[in-house]
């Protein structure tokens, strides 16, 4: 039997559960496909478990590195890593049933399979009814919805001869799952994940070694941050091969682990460890659910969308990963509540992607909002700068981390904020001032008008904006 929705959302991650969760407070009726758990790839497969193991790193490289800088004597550290698993499956586990309890609270239903497009049909005369294929096996529901919003997200990417085996060669989404810690592991790919999965690895001691295309790591951050994580990354014992191309036909799999050479600096280089980690990027989730049977454009593989989040079918839109751009957990979210709203009430809620906050959970963090100095002096800026260090801050001191700094971009024919950069302690957590002072239009001066409380780490953006008119205090 056929059933009708306001609203039917392919695909349950971030974005997909919490645009249903937004359709069912503007009391539109909906229904959620996915083939696999609540929660998606963050909850499962990135955000969440990764983060639980970068801090179980950060934990036991503290005790183990550190703790007699505090004064306090641990004797032997050893780790524990299917302990370290267990947690992180605990935390993913219990943010699972947040999710699955607050499909109930809103009266999504769910529907546990996958879901395929349909063209023009007896059920209706446009393409869009959802024939979904029950994971239990019953026979196929049939979902008659008034719009759509695919939310299929991504997967790891790879490259030529370096085929996920799910041994020797890892996605992340293996690399998750490992029962034990490798001896080493080469890393291609310092991007964002490649380089959190290098200092999480490090931490836990296992020896490291990061092959990068481009000619420094976190290619797209500010340069200033790009080299200064490449230096206290070095200084934990990290390997970086900047410039580097892959050979995936020279790639070797031996009993002890793999081998590959690659070309850097006009020569030819071999690389070898236990295990490999591929982290090139993430394709977006379009095969088998249906786009043929609609007017859908895809571009470079990836679903093409108006600022509305409407596809050419204007009543199926698309949201997340599966559009590209900035493939963020947090962004996912807020598009998908744009396309809800859009969908519920023509309300344009279109978003800067250039005021969204980008984070890196590495040891250091990096974190960033806005255009970086070397994007702003391309578009033709006139810029001002003001960097400053956390060595400078009583809290950083305290706390025992004082690498870093914060660096403030701003026009210097406007005062207008360009972009901020941080790197060094809990800036993950700090860039969202940033981000709130981008979103307002704030001037480096009205940042620094803000009394930071003292003392405290934040300290450290009130500094910087001084810094940007000469004016800082404790530099």
């Amino acid at each position: 039997m056929a059933q009708e929705y306001d609203l039917v959302i392919l695909g349950g991650g971030t974005g997909g559960y919490v645009a249903a969760i937004r359709a069912a407070q503007l009391g539109l009726k909906t229904a959620v496909v996915e083939k696999g758990e609540l929660g998606g790839t963050c909850l499962h497969r990135g955000c969440i478990p990764s983060k639980a193991l970068l801090r179980s790193a950060e934990v036991f490289s503290t005790a183990k590195n550190h703790a007699a800088d505090f004064g306090v004597k641990t004797g032997k550290v050893s780790l524990d890593f299917k302990r370290v698993q267990e947690r992180k499956q605990g935390v993913v586990d219990q943010l699972h049933k947040g999710v699955q309890a607050l499909m109930k609270k809103g009266k999504v239903d769910v529907y546990d399979g996958f879901g395929r497009i349909l063209g023009p049909s007896i059920f209706s005369p446009n393409p869009g009814t959802i024939s979904v294929e029950m994971t239990n096996g019953e026979e196929n529901e049939m979902l008659i919805p008034k719009n759509v919003i695919i939310a299929t997200g991504s997967r790891p990417r790879t490259l030529p001869g370096l085929d996920i085996d799910g041994e020797k060669i890892l996605s992340s989404d293996e690399a998750l799952q490992l029962e034990q810690l490798p001896q080493s592991m080469l890393i291609v790919g310092g991007g964002v994940i490649g380089i959190e999965w290098a200092s999480m690895l490090n931490d836990f001691g296992v020896e490291v070694t990061v092959i990068e295309y481009a000619d420094r790591i976190l290619p797209t951050e500010d340069e200033d941050i790009s080299k200064e994580m490449t230096k206290l990354l070095k200084k934990k014992g990290i390997k970086f091969a900047t410039g580097a191309k892959v050979l995936g036909d020279t790639l070797e799999k031996e009993d002890k682990g793999i081998s590959v050479k690659a070309e850097l600096g006009g020569k030819t280089e071999k690389f070898q460890a236990e295990k490999m980690l591929v982290s090139v990027g993430r394709q977006a989730n379009v095969e088998n659910i249906g786009l043929e049977n609609t007017d859908i454009q895809k571009e470079n593989g990836f679903i093409q969308v108006s600022k509305t989040f409407q596809t050419k079918e204007s009543h199926i839109y698309a949201i997340g990963d599966v559009i590209g751009g900035l493939q963020l957990a947090h962004v996912a979210s807020h598009e998908g509540i744009a396309a809800v709203e859009h969908i519920h009430s023509g309300n344009v809620h279109p978003i800067d992607y250039e005021k969204v906050s980008r984070c890196i959970y590495s040891s250091p963090e990096a974190s960033s909002v806005g255009i970086t100095e070397q994007q702003a002096k391309e578009r033709g800026f006139d810029v001002k700068v003001g960097k400053f260090p956390f060595a400078a801050i009583g809290k950083a001191l305290v706390y025992g981390e004082s690498d870093g700094f914060v660096k403030i971009v701003a026009d210097k024919k406007t005062d207008d904020i360009l972009g901020i950069h941080m790197i060094g302690p809990h800036v993950t957590d700090m860039i969202s001032e940033a981000g709130l002072a981008m979103v307002l239009d704030a001037t480096p001066w009205e940042i620094a008008e803000t009394i930071h409380p003292h003392p405290t780490l934040t300290e450290v953006i009130g500094e910087a904006a001084l810094a940007v008119d000469g004016k800082a205090i404790h530099m």
